[in-house]
């Protein structure tokens, strides 16, 4: 006979999975909905890069704000004050959105992170589709933020709504800038600002802004940081003709080449003294993570365009990707680059390189060995010209614990969404916003998102999958729930 302690057990573990299930079916009778929600923010052309767009920027937080009131939310409202641009133009910051589900003590408090700005989009940039009007064809959803990130927060904000029917388990707190893409001005002021307020009783963040690296859905647990460098090098006082100077001066132009050449081998290994000194060893059970990814070679390489990588494995390719760092050389400024012919030597050139460092890489430590290696390589080059060695943006990179409790709660929430196993995933790029969170609050950091690794965001028709929406709006219901229980 059962135990009492074993009914009322049971009892509760079907009343949760109940719960879960009636969310679910509330999620799937809503999809017209959600896609038109979609439509919608889509339509607004939310381009942060862009003064003139600026206007629109702020029109798609208040529309964000009223959806969120609409579903229960309170809502406050941020403003950060004025952007100066170069030629003096001053215009406003998008003001934040700060929003608040519930506020029981005794429950356990989740904020949700996201962006509602975005890349430029034309269609003469090659999209097969106009970029702000949502096409729904062959199961995608096309249209520019569809991924990154209206996609992400409207399958948040869409969880939120369908819990809240039987009652939202736990208190949540969402904020949503309108400035990402360009580099988040005044999001960390902000942060600061708010710690004591606002995010006081946060006990975990969640950053809905990452890809999976395959159909299996991803937690994301690391990202790199980015040190991006100017390389200056100044010869004559004048642009020079070749057919006059040229072999009678040190061109910049070649002094540059040469310097970018010496940065990283055929092999993309960094040749820079003692740049992997503070590289974090691998331990065995990461190694472990790896090998349980899922990640095919072959469809890595049709995604690129390419028939060889630097590497042959799975696992190195991935860690040369993630948890590795690489040096990235982006273009020269002032060299002829248009079309037809130019015999010009110019008299001034900055080659743009960038290293996404990982833990437990210092940008400051980063910034004295790039420029110490290049000034070291220049002189024995014996050129008259005049190097300059700038790292204009120093980025941390970010690491949390596979331990945390959040991750195991949305573990459990993606095999209830998705019936699989997650995989546990870093991603290469930079998330400045994660380490701010992280390094502010003092409390722990995870990036959940939803998005496919075809999606091209940033890229010609971007896109999100039907299935990852409707799916990724189940995944954060079920995290909800899983979250709660902690």
């Amino acid at each position: 006979m059962m135990s009492s302690m074993f009914c009322l057990a049971l009892l509760i573990l079907l009343a949760e999975a109940s719960q879960v299930d009636k969310d679910f079916s509330y999620i799937d009778a809503h999809q017209d909905t959600y896609i038109q929600r979609m439509k919608d923010w889509v339509h607004t052309e939310s381009d942060s890069s862009n003064p003139d767009k600026r206007q629109l920027v702020i029109e798609m937080m208040n529309v964000a704000k009223k959806l969120i009131e609409d579903i229960g939310g309170s809502v406050e409202v941020a403003e950060l004050g004025d952007q100066l641009f170069p030629n003096g133009q001053i215009i406003p910051i998008p003001p934040v959105v700060l929003a608040t589900f519930g506020s029981d003590p005794e429950k356990p408090t989740v904020c949700f992170y996201g962006h509602l700005d975005v890349q430029p989009a034309k269609k003469a940039d090659g999209w097969d589709t106009e970029p702000f009007t949502l096409v729904v064809k062959n199961g995608n959803l096309y249209g520019r933020g569809t991924d990154d990130d209206k996609g992400h927060v409207l399958a948040f904000l869409n969880a939120i709504e369908a819990v809240q029917v039987n009652g939202l388990p736990l208190n949540v707190k969402i904020i949503l800038e309108g400035m990402e893409e360009v580099g988040s001005d005044g999001i960390e002021e902000l942060i600061k600002q708010k710690k004591n307020t606002f995010f006081a009783d946060v006990d975990y963040y969640v950053i809905a802004d990452t890809p999976w690296v395959s159909k299996t859905p991803g937690i994301t647990y690391g990202a790199r940081g980015d040190c991006y460098f100017f390389l200056e090098v100044k010869g004559p006082q004048r642009d020079l003709h070749s057919g006059v100077y040229g072999g009678s001066v040190y061109e910049p132009m070649s002094d540059l080449i040469y310097l970018l050449d010496t940065l990283v081998d055929s092999s993309g290994c960094i040749l820079i003294s003692g740049i992997y000194d503070a590289v974090a060893p691998v331990t065995e059970k990461e190694k472990k993570l790896y090998e349980n990814i899922t990640f095919n070679l072959e469809e890595f390489k049709a995604e690129v365009g390419t028939t060889k990588l630097l590497y042959d494995t799975k696992e190195d390719v991935l860690m040369h990707r993630w948890r590795y760092p690489s040096l990235s050389i982006h273009g020269i400024e002032g060299a002829f680059s248009g079309s037809g012919t130019k015999t010009v030597i110019p008299s001034k050139v900055i080659g743009k390189f960038s290293m996404r460092q990982v833990p437990n890489m210092e940008p400051s430590v980063v910034e004295k060995q790039v420029s110490d290696y290049l000034m070291k390589k220049f002189a024995e080059r014996n050129s008259p010209n005049k190097l300059n060695v700038t790292m204009v943006i120093g980025a941390k990179p970010w690491i949390s614990s596979l331990e945390e409790p959040q991750y195991l709660a949305a573990q459990k929430a993606v095999r209830k969404a998705f019936g699989v196993e997650a995989d546990m995933v870093r991603t290469g790029g930079t998330v400045p916003i994660a380490r701010t969170f992280q390094d502010v609050t003092g409390k722990h950091v995870m990036l959940l998102g939803i998005g496919g690794p075809d999606d091209a965001l940033h890229g010609q028709n971007e896109k999100l999958s039907r299935y990852n929406y409707i799916g990724g709006t189940k995944l954060y219901a079920a995290f909800i729930h899983e979250f709660s229980k902690l």
